[in-house]
């Protein structure tokens, strides 16, 4: 007998979840791709190995790492790819397959790197613990191995550091993406945002959604860089993204002074309407 799960069909034919693999109609895998290389269908068939459907968002690549990932989908009905006809931004490219998830009637979605940065036999844990606390925003706590590049582990610890006083709460590490989010609130989170479209995508979704009082889950995950040699890929421009960070914390540090000074002149007012210690 095959076994099923809430939202989620086992079949015989994968590895994972007790030797299934997983196949589900509300959380999907999530793909963004811009100019992965070979890296992107090594990561899509890792992916596939452990969950099912599986979709790319080509962000207006201009190498042909799609064309082996299409090949593949034109036989393969769990796996899609959508295309975007320019580079728009990670964040862009998100928000378009969330979009289209939503229309098909998906509730959760998975975002992982195309990089192979992220380990995809942790999909199942991260998607199991999304079924369990369905309105949560489930994240990677990153592990990093010798491999990680000093100047990204301090500049991370910098940007958590920021962003647990912009949030008013602890949020975790903000800029590791593997994490599994609830489709509609983050759609909506992004509707009221002038940014969210590029690199600034992953910290200012934990934020907006912490100002929701989305629910974190925290899950410790092994963190991979590749090197040169092993054809590791990264669009990371540490001035121009450090530049487009700064300016999106700015942003944000004004958003939240503007609501403390809201919530503020809310207590202020009593039932009957007017303000405390008011003079009449």
């Amino acid at each position: 007998m095959i076994p099923t799960l809430s939202g989620m069909i086992h079949t015989e034919s994968g590895i994972s979840c007790g030797g299934f693999m997983a196949i589900s109609d509300t959380h999907l895998v999530l793909i963004p791709s811009f100019n992965s290389g070979p890296l992107l269908e090594r990561t899509v068939a890792a992916a596939q190995a452990y969950w099912a459907p599986v979709w790319v968002i080509v962000d207006g690549s201009t190498d042909d790492s799609a064309a082996s990932v299409e090949a593949m989908a034109e036989t393969d009905p769990r796996l899609r790819v959508l295309r975007l006809p320019r580079n728009c931004g990670k964040g862009a490219a998100v928000q378009h397959g969330l979009i289209v998830a939503d229309a098909c009637g998906f509730t959760h979605a998975l975002v992982m790197d195309a990089d192979w940065q992220h380990p995809a036999e942790r999909i199942p844990d991260f998607m199991a613990a999304s079924m369990a606390a369905p309105d949560a925003l489930v994240m990677g706590s990153p592990i990093f191995g010798a491999d990680a590049p000093r100047i990204r582990v301090v500049s991370r610890r910098l940007s958590n550091a920021i962003a647990t006083l912009v949030a008013r709460r602890r949020v975790g590490d903000t800029l590791f993406g593997f994490r599994v989010y609830p489709i509609s609130p983050l759609l909506a989170a992004m509707q009221v945002s002038r940014g969210m479209r590029r690199f600034d995508f992953d910290p200012e979704a934990v934020i907006r959604l912490a100002w929701n009082r989305t629910p974190l889950i925290h899950l410790p995950t092994a963190v991979r860089y590749l090197s040169r040699e092993e054809n590791g890929v990264s669009h990371f421009d540490y001035l121009r993204d450090n530049l487009l960070l700064t300016g999106m914390y700015l942003r944000l540090c004004c958003t939240a002074v503007a609501h403390l000074a809201g919530e503020r002149r809310q207590s202020e007012v009593r039932p009957d309407g007017c303000r405390k210690n008011s003079r009449h």
